[in-house]
């Protein structure tokens, strides 16, 4: 596969997996590719992820969950899925588009219970596994830090 030049990320409330994907790709690559991300259903800002990401420099505060449907544009090379029913909602979303989509089975943090240390940990872990993969996919670009 050609390196995509738009990605949107999905998962299934955007509060996550998803805004911290396209944090991370941004991160590295916003300068020579478009990111977005978008949930099944419009949760609300979760506050270890913006602390896990903070950890790594990377701002998620302002991120507004939205969904498929808030999507201003709907033209992307990829999609990343990151939760089963994000995958099925976007295999459905693409039914009659060229569009590649990809599924990476992404561990759900929010499910986590335990103390502030074990939740942020499974946090940090989601942030990390999406790191890696992003920088397999696209490779490092010339924006990394």
């Amino acid at each position: 596969m050609a390196r995509p030049q738009s990605v949107l990320f999905a998962c299934t409330l955007n509060t996550v997996r998803s805004p911290m994907a396209e944090a991370i790709a941004r991160h590295y690559f916003g300068r020579e590719i478009y990111f977005a991300s978008a949930g099944i259903k419009r949760g609300e800002p979760d506050l270890f992820a913006t602390a896990a990401m903070d950890e790594i420099g990377v701002d998620m505060s302002r991120h507004k969950p939205h969904t498929f449907e808030d999507l201003e544009d709907s033209n992307f090379d990829l999609i990343v899925t990151l939760s089963p029913e994000a995958h099925h909602k976007a295999l459905e979303f693409t039914r009659a588009m060229a569009v590649d989509v990809v599924y990476w089975p992404t561990p759900d943090a929010t499910a986590t219970q335990g103390s502030r240390e074990a939740i942020l940990s499974a946090y940090r872990d989601v942030r990390d596994r999406l790191t890696a993969r992003i920088k397999e996919l696209l490779g490092r670009g010339p924006t990394g830090a």
